[in-house]
């Protein structure tokens, strides 16, 4: 009798907000492989993509600034061996890259692109920029139509206070109207802005008429900025939320020891001693930290997935072990005991 092959199961499907998307409550970030903090070879790259593929991950996110192109090369090589109905795949804009001028180094960005692609990044949030850059994202990734397109990085993070409201008069007035125009010929099936901070995503959201947000590092189980406001009108207003960053850029990952990072730096000591209190707490209940983090985030209800990045098929499946795994209820009444986790915050039921 002919064995037959061991089929992983489909991690569970969420609705994207009002869309018609469903997304895997794990999707794939895939800025690690555009060489952040650390060269990765080819085939490992692509052997990891493969790997999410394989164990039911359908949401794929990437962006030009990745690696300068090279992320969305990578990911489009290994996503173009499956048939394209069978992942979403989510990109953004807000810079393209010129060939003919080089890059001058590393990426300004958190921990800097290390390799990547010769080519330099242009921020442009204009329309006629904004769609040169989904063209080329179109050509990188092979494909003919992108699920999911989010406006970039118009955060105070990334280009400071002073310039905050230029840009974001440049992506209202240029990159919405390109990405509404995109959506409305169905190049496009959802809009949205992929950022680090919850305030200037609920601006956006009260500016216009996106699909879904990404945000990165404001809602997590060591703290919740996005709770009191954003959060609310996403739910009222239907936005799929996808959430990054929720290990904190890695503490609630490593937990507090020596070294720590967060939001990209060495964690300072009152970070620190807030996590040693959580885990407190989650080693009394005998689960991992990194467990309790990922399940928190996906108990908000506005929430559709966590995007995780990864650089192998280990690491691929320790984060979908990480879902599965039962965490004891007790836990999170203790967190909110301890002043830990606010009295009315979503958590696992």
């Amino acid at each position: 009798m002919t064995a037959q092959p061991v089929v992983p199961p489909r991690l569970p499907l969420r609705p994207l907000g009002r869309t018609e998307l469903n997304v895997s409550t794990i999707g794939f970030g895939s800025a690690p492989l555009g060489d952040l903090y650390a060269r990765l070879d080819e085939a490992t790259a692509i052997g990891t993509v493969t790997a999410a593929l394989d164990h039911g991950i359908t949401l794929f996110d990437t962006a030009p600034l990745y690696g300068y192109g090279l992320a969305e090369h990578r990911c489009g090589t290994a996503l173009r061996r499956s048939p394209r109905n069978e992942f979403v795949l989510s990109t953004k804009v807000g810079r393209w890259m010129d060939p003919a001028r080089a890059k001058t180094g590393p990426s300004s960005g958190p921990g800097g692109f290390v390799g990547g692609l010769p080519h330099a990044a242009v921020v442009d949030y204009s329309y006629d920029g904004t769609m040169r850059a989904f063209e080329q994202s179109l050509l990188r990734l092979g494909v003919d139509r992108i699920d999911i397109l989010l406006i970039h990085d118009v955060d105070v993070w990334t280009h400071g206070a002073d310039m905050i409201e230029q840009r974001f008069r440049e992506a209202m007035e240029g990159s919405y109207r390109a990405l509404d125009k995109l959506r409305s010929g169905g190049a496009v099936t959802a809009i949205g802005v992929g950022l680090n901070e919850a305030d200037m995503c609920e601006r956006f959201a009260r500016a216009g008429d996106f699909d879904t947000m990404l945000l990165a590092g404001r809602y997590s189980l060591l703290e919740q900025p996005a709770l009191a406001s954003f959060l609310p009108l996403a739910e009222r207003k239907g936005l799929g939320i996808l959430l990054g960053g929720v290990f904190n850029s890695g503490i609630l990952a490593t937990g507090a020891r020596p070294g720590a990072h967060y939001n990209y730096s060495v964690a300072p000591p009152e970070i620190m001693a807030r996590v040693e209190r959580i885990e407190t707490v989650c080693r009394a209940h005998g689960t991992p930290l990194a467990d309790a983090a990922l399940q928190f985030a996906l108990a908000h209800p506005a929430v559709a997935s966590v995007v995780l990045g990864a650089v192998s098929g280990q690491e691929v499946q320790r984060n979908i072990d990480s879902l599965s795994r039962q965490i004891p209820i007790g836990l999170w009444s203790d967190l909110k005991a301890e002043g830990l986790l606010d009295t009315h915050v979503p958590v696992p039921a």
